[in-house]
């Protein structure tokens, strides 16, 4: 595979450079390649369309929310094949982040940890480069936008900054991602908390309600969560989703268990673990929301997918899409053709059975 070979030569060139300077290099680069139509290298996957919250998804393969956290490189990304692009998160006011450093590579366990915080330039600013990506203009695929609260709003006044960042994407997004999971935002998973998650959920179901009386189509919700729930929690958070209507659920975020790369280094870093060393804990919160959530409420699956194998283990688990985003970083963009080949071959092999 062509793309798979480049980027085993690129791959030295880029992990030489911090990881912040190198997602800050080669997100341009690609959008530039796109641009000039010098993306065929990249083998894009087959079409496998999947019906999920009444969208039609070309693939079951999506990029995950924090690669493009401004909208500002869909078109490039767009190039890969994903069947869905979901970028984000974005808060109501522009805001830096957490100091840097903040991004560390954990090869050994093919992991990554991060503590960027939400930095972004805004929702206004968010909703222009959506705008103006020719991905949005010609309705070219699947766009999830991803919202969260700035990082100094009060816990108890988050529910309104979701409540504007709403309003805001509505008009623009296939489907809309509340994430309340980030462990980089100061208290923002106690919004996983039974009663908070009801008061939540409450609020944007009956904003959801008016937007699509209001524009004349309806917007599926999805909420994003942790993989550091416990047994009770994920009943709880299954319970609220089922009870409000919520449209899907996305397990999960990073993990802030260090387990399984104790002693590495960067391993005591703050912030969230991604990658390979999430990916079982991933999968078990997947499996847990599907005996409470049977077929109700569908679950795209995230975490630690490296491999098609990896993809294919997502949807054994119960869910019925996946997204990517740290194993692009290790296996590069081939990434994105394997899986997709991986669940058609599976899907096929179902069917014949």
């Amino acid at each position: 595979m062509p793309d798979k070979f480049l980027y085993t030569l690129v791959r030295p060139a880029l992990f030489s450079l911090d990881p912040e300077t190198a997602h800050n290099f080669t997100l341009p680069m690609l959008c530039r390649a796109a641009a000039l139509g010098l993306t065929g290298a990249f083998r894009k996957p087959l079409p496998d369309p999947r019906t999920v919250m009444g969208i039609t998804f070309p693939n079951p393969v999506g990029l995950a929310a924090g690669l493009d956290k401004d909208g500002a490189y869909i078109d490039g990304l767009a190039a890969l094949g994903f069947g869905s692009i979901e970028i984000g998160t974005v808060t109501p006011r522009g805001q830096a982040g957490n100091p840097k450093p903040r991004m560390f590579r954990l090869p050994r366990a093919r992991g990554i940890i991060n503590r960027m915080g939400f930095n972004n330039g805004g929702v206004d600013a968010f909703v222009a480069n959506v705008q103006a990506s020719r991905f949005y203009q010609e309705r070219q695929g699947v766009l999830g936008l991803n919202i969260g609260k700035n990082a100094d709003t009060p816990i108890e006044q988050a529910a309104e900054d979701y409540l504007h960042c709403l309003r805001k994407v509505y008009p623009y997004a296939s489907y809309v991602t509340v994430n309340i999971s980030s462990p980089n935002t100061k208290n923002l998973r106690q919004l996983q908390g039974a009663s908070e998650l009801d008061g939540l959920l409450s609020q944007l179901k009956a904003e959801q309600t008016k937007l699509a009386d209001h524009h004349g189509h309806y917007v599926p919700i999805t909420l994003k969560i942790a993989p550091d729930v416990d047994g009770d929690q994920i009943r709880d958070i299954a319970g609220a989703l089922l009870r409000h209507k919520i449209d899907g659920v996305i397990a999960t975020n990073t993990t802030l268990n260090r387990r399984d790369v104790e002693g590495m280094k960067h391993a005591q870093q703050a912030g969230g673990l991604s990658g390979a060393p999430v990916f079982e804990q991933s999968n078990i919160v997947i499996r847990a929301l599907k005996k409470e959530l049977r077929d109700d409420i569908p679950i795209v699956g995230v975490g630690g997918i490296m491999r098609g194998q990896d993809a294919k283990a997502k949807i054994a688990s119960g869910a019925k899409l996946v997204q990517l985003y740290s194993g692009l970083i290790y296996a590069g963009p081939a990434l994105v053709r394997e899986c997709a080949d991986a669940l058609r071959d599976n899907g096929a092999k179902k069917k014949k059975q």
